[in-house]
């Protein structure tokens, strides 16, 4: 990544890469380069390798145009340039040190503040606008909203590289940067690659609770607590259970132990710092959400997106870890919700706090009248 720089002796396709990087920067993105899209390595049949093992899990929409988003010219054929950007979420603390408190449900530092979509895609219209003005030419805006694969455009363009977490790894800001694409007609002039320098670390690999990277640079998206607490949308697997931890939202284990997120000053975009309702929220609070208060709650963040249902399902695996007993109320209360999804987890919550006792008790009355497959299946597992 090139940082602005004077103009003085620069050629005009120079001088307009530095006018453009200078708009990039006025606009407070933190990370900016040029790529030349016909360098961009073709990454199909890598994409269709992790697609056929099943990595992928439910993420059904990755398999739609695959083959576009195996190449950004499948996607986009008369494209030259690609103008990517990135903009820093940096924490102001630790995350690791949120996972202390059983209590409280943690939630991926991403997801604290407002939508990053809602902030980058103004931003980068605004960016395009200052491309058109000055080379007339035809552009198009990527914020993780097309079938494109910004992470190698980003590391392409001089922005990072992709460490062995298979996220973007930036020499000054770490691993925590959202990323924005613009393709252009134009012919720019491009940046410098950046080399990988994870060299023998490998702190990301061995910190994953759930082991859900086969090798470095490969990810199991089926194994990744981010994919189980978002993406996934029937019941989390038994064996990731008691990983979790009070993990509710995400996960940043992997991220948060980058060596290079040192030089990673915190975020300077005030809308991603965290709100009162998800700064690591009681779970108390959280396991007596209706549908309306969660949307309320969770209006204009990422959370929202995953739905009322699966997000209880999430805080009641939290809720079986913390060993809270003063929990198991409200618990208890979950095992007659209305959603399959709730009433399953509640089950292995309730095991866990209240015992094999008091679940043998509560077992044989439950399945008389359970009729759901899923959670009469939670019910005559082990429980404990």
């Amino acid at each position: 990544m090139r940082r602005v720089k004077e103009t003085s002796g620069l050629t005009p396709p120079q001088m307009l890469a530095s006018r453009l990087r200078s708009c990039a920067d006025a606009l407070h993105f933190d990370a900016v380069g040029i790529a030349r899209v016909s360098g961009a390595p073709d990454h199909a049949d890598r994409l269709r390798a992790f697609l056929a093992a099943g990595r992928h899990g439910d993420m059904d929409w990755m398999e739609t145009a695959a083959e576009r988003r195996g190449n950004p010219l499948a996607l986009w054929p008369e494209a030259k340039s690609a103008m990517m950007v990135g903009m820093s979420y940096a924490p102001q603390r630790d995350p690791l040190d949120d996972l202390r408190d059983q209590r409280r449900g943690v939630i991926s530092v991403y997801a604290q503040g407002k939508d990053y979509h809602d902030i980058l895609k103004p931003k980068l219209k605004q960016l395009a606008g200052e491309v058109v003005a000055a080379t007339g030419s035809e552009v198009k805006v990527f914020v993780d909203t097309a079938p494109l694969m910004e992470k190698p455009l980003a590391a392409l363009a001089g922005l990072g590289w992709q460490g062995k977490h298979t996220n973007l790894v930036s020499r000054l800001q770490g691993s925590w940067l959202f990323l924005g694409a613009l393709l252009t007609t134009a012919d720019l002039v491009a940046d410098d690659r950046e080399t990988d320098h994870c060299g023998s670390c490998r702190r990301c690999l061995d910190v994953c609770p759930t082991q859900a990277f086969p090798a470095p640079y490969q990810l199991d998206a089926r194994r990744c607590i981010a994919y189980l607490t978002i993406e996934h949308k029937g019941q989390i697997a038994r064996e990731f259970r008691p990983a979790m931890g009070n993990r509710i939202f995400g996960c940043d284990d992997c991220l948060a132990v980058c060596p290079w997120n040192k030089f990673a000053a915190a975020s300077r975009e005030a809308r991603f710092l965290a709100r009162a309702s998800t700064d690591n929220p009681p779970l108390a609070e959280l396991l007596t959400l209706t549908d309306a208060q969660f949307r309320e709650r969770f209006a204009g963040t990422p959370v929202k997106r995953t739905g009322r249902d699966r997000f209880v399902r999430n805080v009641l695996v939290a809720a079986g870890n913390s060993a809270d007993l003063s929990l198991l109320p409200d618990v208890r209360r979950l095992l007659d919700d209305a959603s399959p999804l709730v009433r399953g987890m509640a089950v292995w919550a309730f095991a866990k706090l209240a015992g094999e006792d008091r679940i043998g008790e509560e077992r044989a009355r439950r399945l008389a009248v359970e009729d759901d497959q899923g959670v009469r299946a939670e019910w005559t597992m082990e429980t404990v």
